[in-house]
């Protein structure tokens, strides 16, 4: 299990409008996803590392955390995205 990470499009913009926001100063921390969760990185820099390997992301970047990932954060810039579970 591991996340997808891709460049957001212009649709995926106009589609978190409504989302919450979601910031954190940098910092580590486990987490372990109960619910796939969908996010729009609007600011900063984190990788999250597995059992897959580590996955970096940034600003611009979508990313998708699949239900039951358990996972480590590695936040390098503070991180600002819109989110959503489901």
């Amino acid at each position: 299990m591991k996340p997808l990470i891709r460049r957001s499009s212009e649709s995926d913009k106009k589609s978190v409008a409504s989302w919450p926001v979601w910031e954190k100063e940098p910092s580590t921390f486990p987490y372990t996803y109960d619910k796939e969760e969908k996010c729009l990185i609007l600011q900063g820099k984190a990788t999250v590392s597995c059992s897959e390997g580590d996955f970096w992301f940034a600003a611009g970047d979508f990313v998708v955390f699949p239900k039951g990932l358990k996972c480590t954060w590695k936040i390098a810039e503070k991180i600002k995205k819109k989110y959503t579970f489901g």
